[in-house]
C-alpha cells in the first residue's frame, strides 16, 4: 500500500521522471571557508567608508557556516546537492552572496566555500504614510549577532490602532545543527503576545524526518472594521502548544514525497471588552496527510532588488490532508467535525520570464454541513526579456467563511492591496488584488552603496463583505525604489505617487505612500 501511495504521489508531481541519484558521486575530502566582510572587496565605495564599515561589523565566524552547510566531509556530492546547499546559506539572511565550487587536489576533492557578508547591524526608522493613515517604527535590528546567524531585535512602532514594543531572537542552529529557534515577544498598548518555535523541520530536500514544536500565549485586543469603520472590539485571550512532524516515503535533491502528522491544544476565547472575568475553553486537534514535490528553484537579478542573486521557488508541489475537531475534544456545536486541507503550487520557466501558479483552501465539515474555511489563489508573471527591465503581473483572490475575529482579509495591514489608501478602507470575507508593475533599473550600485529603480504601477482590487456593496478602488502611479546591494535580505524601500478612484472616494485623488516594495519569491 505505502510503495502504491508513493508512486501515485510522484507521478503527480513528476518524480516518476526523475532518475535516482548516481552511486558514482564523488565524495568530499574537506571543506574549505572562505568569510569575506561586508566591503571586501570595497568596489565603488569611498575607501573610509569602506574601512568604517568593515571595522563596525563581525564577519561570520567560518565555524558557523560549517555547521549550517548542508554537506560536509565524508558526503557524496553532486550538482543538485551543491546548488541546495549554496541557496540554503543565501536564505539565512545574513550574506549579500554565497558560492560553492570544488577543487581537486590529486584524488582528494575539496569543497570551497565563499560566502560575502551583507550589512546586518540597522538602526532602522520606518514610516509609512497613505491617505492620512501613519505607521511607523523604530527598531534596533542585528541579522548577524556576533557572527553567529542570530538575528536579535528591538522595536517600538504605531499605527492608527496601537502602540507596540517588540522584541525578537532567532537562532538557524543555537543548540542542535538545523534546529532553528525563534522567541518573540511584543508589548502592545491594548495587550500582550509571546510565541516560540523550535525543532529540526525537512531543512533539505532529501532530508529524512522532521518534527516541530511551537506555541503562543496572549492577551490583547482585536479590531474588526467594516467599510473602514469599527465595527466590533473583542478580547483574545489564548494559549496555544502544537506538535508537527514527518517521515520522506521517497526523497533525492529533485523531489519528495512525504508522510504529516500534526496535534495541537489551545485555549482560546474572544470576549466583549467588559473587564469580567472568562470562562477559557479548551480544544484539542490531530491531523495527517502527505507532501509531494518535484523541486526547481530559478536564480534571477533584478527581480526583486539591486546586485544579487535572488532564489524563486518553481517547485510543483501539492499537500492533501485532513484534521479532526471533535466534540470529545471541547469542540461543540457546528464547530465539531473533520478539516480537509489542500496546498498546491505550480511554476514554470521561460526564457526571460517565470510563472507561478499557488493556492490553499481548508474548512471544517461538521454535521450541518461547511461550517468554516478559506480558498485563495496567486498568479504571479514576470518577464525579464528587455535589458535592465521587470515587468510583473499579480492576481490574486480569495474568499472565507465564518472567520474567527480579526481575522477577515484586511488589505492595509497586509499590503496585498491598491497602494494609497487609508487604513483599513478595504476589509471583508471576500477580496481581489491586481497589480502590473514595470521595475526599471537606474543603477544597481550607486557609490558601491546604494541601488536606485523606478516603476510605474497600476492596480485594482479590494475586500467586501456578502450583503454589502462590492468595495474595490485602483490607482495608477509612479513608485521611486531605494536598496541596498550590501544589505543582507536586499529589501527595496519605495516612495510612490498614485492618482487613485473609488465609490465615494473623498478627499484628493492623490496620494503619496512610503512602503516596502512587494516581493515575488
Amino acid at each position: 500500500m505505502r510503495a502504491a501511495v508513493t508512486a501515485v504521489l510522484a507521478s503527480v508531481v513528476g518524480l516518476g521522471r526523475l532518475a535516482a541519484q548516481s552511486q558514482a558521486d564523488p565524495t568530499i575530502d574537506t571543506v574549505i571557508v572562505v568569510s569575506r566582510n561586508v566591503f571586501d572587496p570595497p568596489g565603488g565605495t569611498p575607501r573610509f567608508v569602506a574601512h568604517l564599515g568593515n571595522a563596525l561589523h563581525i564577519t561570520t565566524h567560518p565555524g558557523v557556516i560549517r555547521r549550517l552547510l548542508l554537506l560536509g566531509v565524508g558526503m557524496p556530492l553532486d550538482s543538485a546537492r551543491m546548488v541546495e546547499a549554496e541557496r540554503y546559506l543565501r536564505e539565512l539572511g545574513v550574506f549579500r552572496a554565497v558560492r560553492l565550487d570544488t577543487v581537486r587536489v590529486g584524488e582528494r576533492l575539496a569543497l570551497r566555500v565563499e560566502t560575502a557578508d551583507g550589512w546586518s547591524t540597522s538602526p532602522q526608522l520606518n514610516f509609512a504614510s497613505a491617505a492620512g493613515s501613519t505607521t511607523w517604527s523604530a527598531a534596533l535590528v542585528e541579522k548577524n549577532f556576533l557572527g553567529t546567524a542570530t538575528l536579535v531585535s528591538v522595536a517600538y512602532g504605531r499605527n492608527p490602532d496601537r502602540s507596540s514594543f517588540d522584541v525578537q531572537f532567532a537562532s538557524p542552529g543555537l543548540l542542535f545543527h538545523h534546529a532553528p529557534l525563534l522567541v518573540a515577544y511584543s508589548n502592545l498598548s491594548d495587550g500582550r503576545l509571546g510565541a516560540w518555535s523550535y525543532g529540526v523541520p525537512f531543512y533539505r530536500t532529501d532530508a529524512r524526518w522532521s518534527l516541530v514544536m511551537d506555541g503562543e500565549a496572549a492577551n490583547h485586543r482585536v479590531l474588526e472594521f467594516r467599510g473602514d469603520s469599527l465595527r466590533d472590539s473583542v478580547r483574545r485571550r489564548a494559549l496555544a502548544f502544537s506538535l508537527a512532524g514527518g517521515v520522506a516515503l521517497h526523497a533525492t535533491g529533485r523531489g519528495y514525497v512525504r508522510l504529516w502528522a500534526g496535534a495541537g491544544w489551545r485555549r482560546e476565547d474572544f470576549d466583549v471588552v467588559t473587564g469580567a472575568a472568562s470562562t477559557y475553553s479548551g480544544f484539542g486537534t490531530v491531523g495527517v496527510g502527505v507532501d509531494a514535490a518535484r523541486v526547481r528553484y530559478a536564480v534571477f537579478e533584478h527581480l526583486n532588488g539591486f546586485g544579487r542573486r535572488e532564489d524563486v521557488d518553481l517547485s510543483s508541489a501539492v499537500r492533501l490532508g485532513v484534521w479532526a475537531a471533535p466534540r470529545a475534544w471541547g469542540y461543540s456545536g457546528r464547530a465539531a467535525g473533520l478539516g480537509p486541507e489542500l496546498q498546491w503550487q505550480l511554476g514554470t520557466r521561460w526564457r526571460g520570464g517565470l510563472g507561478l501558479l499557488r493556492g490553499k483552501a481548508h474548512g471544517v465539515f461538521g454535521s450541518a454541513g461547511l461550517d468554516s474555511g478559506l480558498v485563495r489563489a496567486t498568479l504571479d508573471a514576470a518577464s525579464l526579456a528587455l535589458p535592465r527591465q521587470a515587468l510583473l503581473l499579480h492576481l490574486e483572490g480569495g474568499a472565507l467563511r465564518h472567520p474567527k475575529p480579526g481575522a477577515a482579509f484586511d488589505l492595509w495591514s497586509t499590503e496585498n492591496g491598491p497602494r494609497g489608501f487609508g487604513a483599513h478602507e478595504f476589509t471583508g470575507t471576500r477580496m481581489l488584488y491586481v497589480m502590473v508593475e514595470d521595475r526599471i533599473l537606474v543603477a544597481d550600485e550607486l557609490w558601491g552603496l546604494v541601488g536606485v529603480g523606478a516603476a510605474p504601477y497600476f492596480e485594482y482590487g479590494g475586500a467586501w463583505y456578502p450583503g454589502d456593496s462590492t468595495r474595490l478602488g485602483g490607482n495608477v502611479g509612479l513608485a521611486l525604489r531605494l536598496g541596498s546591494p550590501r544589505s543582507v535580505r536586499g529589501d527595496v524601500a519605495e516612495i510612490d505617487v498614485s492618482w487613485r478612484w473609488r465609490d465615494g472616494l473623498s478627499g484628493s485623488p492623490w496620494a503619496l505612500t512610503f512602503r516596502r516594495s512587494f516581493t515575488l519569491k
